[in-house]
């Protein structure tokens, strides 16, 4: 049975006008679902009970099982783990910074990107979810906070999995997260993160959406890229950065670029003299974030001085530069953290997180 949450106004109104129902329900039924949270359809008061009947035995109003919440240490950040229906897991990140409230959500169960310094693709990709998945981590997420009187503001779709791989899912929950009549949330505050698959970024500047892209560099050449990240053997950086470049200029937004710091690997000076080379003269700005350790990989964060000595680099070269600071390692919510998970791995993640004492 499809889910309700993965519905959109258009989805909703061919469905009841086969139904022999007004279209017009269609905005009433995705304020009920999206607005007003209900989470039943006997709250639907201004629908029929015949309507109602209908609905329940086409939709599912269930919401994810949340299996576990981990605070961390700075409480700063909250990771969720998401049981989906076929007994496989997701997990987000809520991160609590002043005046805002972002959700890391996942787009997939697992990843095929396989980057060298990320938990997700390790054991590759089991599946794309569904918008119904997607959005589900926003709403239950919102409504956590809801209890406190606060509400989510930014959304980024980098959680587990390469969101263009999963497209068409992905574009629908963003338009389900920018409806007037639904979230209303605005596309300046939402964000997708991709390591750089040229014709989905390409098919992006068609849909008439200015989100923000941001991508996913972590190397100042092809040949270091190819390295860490897989698919760079698929896609000529000059492609991507072309791309990147096309889809900034259509949309009027700047380009980030995220940028994991391995030691040994690309944190030196002349990494970074390379990069300003790469970039200099664009509308753009540098997400440094120092690696996150995975277990299993035996990749190493770079000292202190290296990279305060990197950011310098590209401060002189006036490029907008801003450090990710480390949050959540000690539950493996960080960057580059969020993994494919089982039940002997949650049980081993929580065992190894209360005797950490969070």
């Amino acid at each position: 049975m499809t889910s309700i949450f993965g519905a959109s106004q258009q989805d909703l109104q061919e469905w009841l006008k086969a139904a022999g129902e007004k279209p017009f329900r269609a905005e009433q039924l995705f304020s009920w679902i999206f607005q007003k949270r209900a989470t039943s359809w006997d709250q639907m008061t201004n629908l029929s009970a015949a309507l109602r009947l209908s609905l329940s035995e086409a939709f599912t109003i269930a919401p994810l099982k949340c299996s576990r919440r981990l605070v961390a240490e700075d409480d700063q950040t909250i990771k969720y783990l998401w049981e989906l229906e076929d007994k496989t897991f997701v997990e987000s990140v809520l991160i609590l910074a002043p005046e805002r409230r972002t959700i890391c959500v996942s787009s997939q169960v697992g990843c095929n990107a396989k980057c060298a310094f990320c938990a997700s693709g390790k054991q590759g990709l089991k599946r794309n979810l569904s918008a119904a998945e997607i959005i589900q981590q926003f709403l239950l997420i919102d409504a956590d906070l809801a209890q406190k009187g606060e509400h989510l503001t930014h959304v980024v779709f980098m959680g587990m999995g390469e969101p263009l791989d999963n497209y068409e899912e992905v574009v629908k929950t963003i338009r389900i997260l920018i409806d007037p009549k639904g979230i209303n949330l605005s596309q300046r505050r939402i964000t997708l993160s991709t390591v750089g698959v040229v014709e989905g970024i390409r098919k992006l500047m068609g849909e008439d959406l200015k989100i923000n892209v941001a991508l996913s560099l972590h190397a100042p050449n092809q040949q270091i890229r190819k390295k860490i990240i897989p698919y760079a053997r698929k896609y000529e950086l000059s492609d991507v950065l072309s791309a990147i470049s096309d889809y900034s200029r259509a949309t009027k937004r700047d380009i980030t670029y995220e940028y994991t710091l391995i030691s040994g690997i690309n944190d030196q000076e002349e990494h970074a003299h390379e990069l300003v080379k790469l970039i200099k003269g664009q509308q753009c700005s540098v997400n440094l974030i120092p690696y996150n350790p995975v277990f299993g990989l035996r990749l190493k964060r770079p000292e202190k001085e290296e990279i305060e000595r990197f950011e310098e680099i590209l401060a002189e070269a006036k490029i907008p530069t801003t450090r990710r600071f480390t949050k959540g390692t000690k539950i493996a919510a960080a960057c580059g953290q969020l993994a494919l998970q089982t039940v002997e791995s949650i049980e081993s993640t929580f065992k190894t997180a209360a005797e950490a004492g969070i």
